[in-house]
């Protein structure tokens, strides 16, 4: 039966199809935003910027050198990553020892910037990205048709945001990236390279968006304000998981596409708010988030 006690399970699954495939780029965005505020202290308003860029980087490089989507998926997020890199060598060492807020003011800045750069080359209109020809098609599964590239969005975001997390909590160089920040004058004794560390990290945290950005161009429009529309929501969902929560970006992202798909089916005009209305039940709640550690 298609429709049971009034809900109709093509429709819902349909929605919680989309909530998950928005949830995955929530969580590799908010993933790089909490490595790079977790070990680094540093509010990173550039991240969507840097997503957008990841996108429009695979589409220039698809339209004038033929780079086709699986080299861009490997290329494109070492060349956002290397870009990073030069922000936090150049702009952001600098005021690294200041307050946060002059980060983030730097930061935000610099995606206004990159934004108004590519709005004025491109314009503000969407491009298309072609999926590539390995993940055309679907399967049939009982309730809804589900397609190659949006089971494959899923899977590996999954994959991905979960390797990290493995990576940066359970393996001896997840412990110097923790130590680097917590007392890098020890590390430093030890003859290791803090300040490389520092920005090799923050390289790796905007290469994530870099990589989110070639997942999303087949999907969503290539456009300059592809970055700014997710950005607020990511940075509510740091907010939810916990500032700096590597563990709790992950689920907190993949479960507030579910929650959002949930509500576009049962109460779809408050699905473009409920993120940041369990926001702020969560803060009246618990200040520091669901996985953040009280001060």
């Amino acid at each position: 039966m298609a429709t049971f006690l009034g809900i109709n399970f093509f429709a819902l699954f349909g929605q919680l199809l989309i909530g998950l495939i928005n949830g995955s780029f929530y969580a590799l965005l908010s993933l790089g935003l909490a490595i790079i505020f977790g070990l680094l202290r540093i509010i990173n308003f550039a991240q969507g910027a840097m997503y957008m860029l990841g996108a429009f980087v695979a589409l220039l490089g698809f339209k004038y050198m033929g780079m086709n989507y699986w080299v861009a998926l490997l290329v494109v997020p070492i060349i956002v990553g290397l870009i990073g890199i030069l922000i936090q060598r150049f702009l952001i060492r600098p005021i690294v020892n200041e307050d946060h807020l002059y980060s983030l003011l730097l930061t935000f800045g610099l995606a206004l910037m990159i934004q108004g750069i590519f709005t004025h080359w491109f314009g503000s209109s969407g491009q298309s990205y072609p999926v590539p020809e390995a993940l055309k098609g679907g399967m049939r599964l009982p309730f809804m048709y589900l397609p190659n590239y949006r089971a494959w969005i899923i899977v590996v975001s999954v994959l991905v945001c979960f390797s990290t997390w493995w990576m940066i909590e359970k393996t001896k160089l997840g412990v110097y990236l923790r130590a680097g920040t917590e007392n890098p004058q020890l590390l430093q004794a030890f003859g290791i390279n803090v300040p490389l560390i520092v920005t090799l990290t923050f390289g790796f945290g905007v290469g994530l968006a870099g990589f989110a950005g070639v997942m999303a161009a087949p999907v969503y429009s290539v456009s300059p304000d592809m970055g700014s529309n997710i950005l607020i929501i990511v940075f509510a969902i740091v907010v939810i998981g916990g500032m700096g929560s590597i563990g709790g970006a992950i689920l907190t992202g993949l479960g507030m596409g579910i929650v959002e798909g949930l509500t576009k089916y049962f109460y779809p005009e408050a699905s473009a708010t409920v993120i940041f209305l369990v926001m702020v039940i969560v803060l009246m709640i618990k200040p520091s988030g669901l996985f953040g550690k009280n001060a």
